[in-house]
């Protein structure tokens, strides 16, 4: 049930992003009079789930069909609407276009005044450019309507009382699990997510922590906190206490019920879940021994940690352990809150985007199976929402990279007719996007190959 629920909102998702994506570069080409041949959410190598067209004022539909019907050849100034039944994205095919729906060879004849090629410069920019835009518009929306729906819940720093768990990167820097964060370069973060910023924008020197009731200060190299970028390099610390036992994993057999409270493992005395996760990762495939306490009774129970370094439970949601607060907005008080957000957003993106090309950080990048596992495995729609505006924003600014095949490719070839006065060649674009296509077909091919490693391990 909880994997189905991230394929559906990942795909619900991903419909969202590509049909406003495309409808961007729609609304654009018939603005300025340019022919849509056709509007394809999700892709159609094969056959479509469902095709329709107007013809004569009125929609005629064809269903799970490998083509258009003949007779739809002879309207080509209406639109072909359709739902593919690959769901890895969508396209807008428009008339004079050199792109992933047609070649050099399908525009051998003479310009028409209603293609893409015929149109002046600016008019080409605002066509390619209309997706980028709706996207980044459609996350600011968004993050509007989570904030005046929603507001912004979080937990102040002082009253993360168990102190943070750091990874192995954020430990090299001289991190310790456990620490309670004091201030950055002078300045107090005031929740886990300034904190996160003040290290991945500010680059800074140093950071004082409280350390087993102790001032400690951490003098941060340029090495240091590089090695943090794209990495989730620390998160608050909670107890492990039990709120679900699933049925037939080890847990289950050992015994264990909701309700418990973890308090060490083997010779190990702890209550942190971080640290019972690293042991039970250390320990796959073997036989622990529990302690735990069940009321006022403290109990011990062995079992097998599985091979994923398991042991079947779902933890009682960790924000119940905590006091939060919850800024609420109104409807005028969220508009600059969500442009705001938006902008932060993006800004973190692109900072951590540059640690894909060292060595660190290709090897953690991922596809669609990294992506699903962002959604919640229950129905969450303050959540759903979130993940799509990020996503949104995501979409809007790889979509804006100067490389061939991508909007921002087009974008460029624009940009260069405009100052030098010379139009690209059809057959230079047409080259220049198959380079990038294959570019991108290996970086999807690596980044879902990795997942499946991932998966396997």
């Amino acid at each position: 049930m909880g994997i189905s629920m991230q394929v559906l909102g990942f795909i619900l998702s991903l419909s969202l992003l590509v049909f406003v994506h495309e409808l961007g570069h729609y609304m654009f080409a018939r603005i300025f009079k340019t022919r849509v041949e056709k509007f394809y959410l999700f892709f159609n190598p094969g056959f479509s789930l469902i095709r329709m067209k107007k013809i004569d004022g009125k929609r005629r539909y064809s269903f799970l069909s490998a083509k258009s019907p003949e007779e739809w050849a002879a309207h080509k100034d209406s639109t072909e609407w359709g739902v593919g039944w690959l769901p890895l994205g969508g396209y807008c095919s428009i008339a004079g276009m050199v792109d992933e729906t047609k070649s050099v060879k399908d525009l051998e004849q003479e310009p028409q005044p209603w293609e893409f090629r015929s149109k002046p410069a600016w008019q080409r920019f605002f066509i390619i450019f209309g997706g980028i835009m709706m996207n980044f518009i459609m996350a600011i929306v968004v993050y509007i309507a989570i904030m005046f729906t929603w507001g912004k819940q979080y937990i102040p720093l002082e009253n993360a009382h168990y102190g943070l768990w750091f990874s192995d990167a954020a430990q090299c820097a001289g991190f310790q699990n456990g620490d309670k964060i004091v201030s950055v370069d002078g300045n107090a973060p005031y929740t886990l997510i300034d904190f996160v910023k003040q290290l991945l924008l500010d680059n800074p020197k140093d950071v004082v922590v409280l350390r087993n009731n102790e001032l400690d200060t951490l003098h941060l190299k340029e090495d240091n906190w590089k090695r943090l970028l794209g990495d989730q390099f620390c998160k608050l610390n909670f107890p492990f206490v039990i709120n679900e036992v699933m049925s037939g994993y080890p847990a289950d057999m050992a015994g264990l019920m909701t309700g418990d409270s973890l308090v060490g493992v083997n010779d190990l005395k702890t209550s942190l879940y971080s640290d019972f996760e690293e042991e039970f990762r250390d320990a796959k495939n073997k036989e622990v021994t529990l302690h735990f306490y069940r009321g006022d009774s403290l109990l011990s129970s062995s079992l097998v940690i599985t091979d994923e370094g398991k042991i079947g439970v779902v933890v009682v949601d960790p924000v119940k352990y905590f006091k939060t607060v919850t800024e609420h907005f109104s409807f005028i008080e969220s508009i600059p809150e969500g442009m705001k957000e938006g902008v932060d957003q993006l800004s973190l993106y692109v900072r951590q985007l540059k640690r894909i090309f060292t060595k660190e950080g290709a090897t953690k990048m991922g596809g669609f199976i990294t992506i699903g596992s962002i959604f919640p495995k229950t129905w969450d729609w303050e959540r759903f929402w979130s993940m799509t505006a990020f996503l949104c924003v995501i979409l809007a600014f790889m979509n804006f990279l100067p490389i061939p095949a991508l909007d921002g490719g087009y974008i460029l070839f624009i940009l260069v007719e405009m100052i030098t006065r010379r139009k690209p060649s059809d057959k230079f674009i047409g080259y220049a996007n198959t380079v990038g296509f294959i570019i991108l077909i290996i970086l999807l091919l690596y980044a879902n190959g990795l997942d499946v490693v991932r998966l396997f391990r």
